[in-house]
């Protein structure tokens, strides 16, 4: 896989996100891979990720990352709608908004912009009901 369309805050930031990423397709066990990749040297290793049921619909129980498995969890709370949280051992969790795969460029450039933006207080579903209106699909 390339490399993931990813953003992230330059700390672990102050709103409810730490960045966005922008798979290319829903199939988790493909994209989850290469996100990892990129994020292992930022965020230490990766131990297990919370998924919304609703983005990612077949999701596996486990997704191979480098040198090691990762264990997937299913969350179907409002809350974290459209989000992947990552969690990193001692180092913490860090949220990050998933752009669905079809979002149009210039919501999704908007979208990674504004979700890696510390000082961005608005949610993951928030946020996206801001990029539909403002931008056609």
């Amino acid at each position: 896989m390339p490399l993931p369309r990813l953003s992230l805050t330059p700390d672990a930031g102050h709103g409810p996100l730490h960045g966005a990423w922008w798979p290319r397709c829903d199939a988790l066990e493909l994209e989850l891979p290469s996100l990892l990749g990129a994020l292992g040297h930022r965020l230490g290793t990766v131990v297990g990720v919370t998924v919304d049921t609703a983005a990612w619909p077949d999701v596996p129980r486990t997704v191979p990352a480098p040198g090691h498995v990762i264990e997937v969890f299913l969350s179907a709370v409002d809350i974290e709608a459209h989000t992947i949280t990552l969690d990193c051992g001692p180092l913490g969790r860090r949220e990050l908004l998933v752009v669905p795969p079809g979002e149009p460029a210039g919501a999704a450039s908007w979208l990674l912009t504004t979700a890696s933006d510390p000082g961005n207080a608005l949610s993951a579903p928030h946020m996206l009901a801001l990029a539909q209106a403002n931008w056609e699909r």
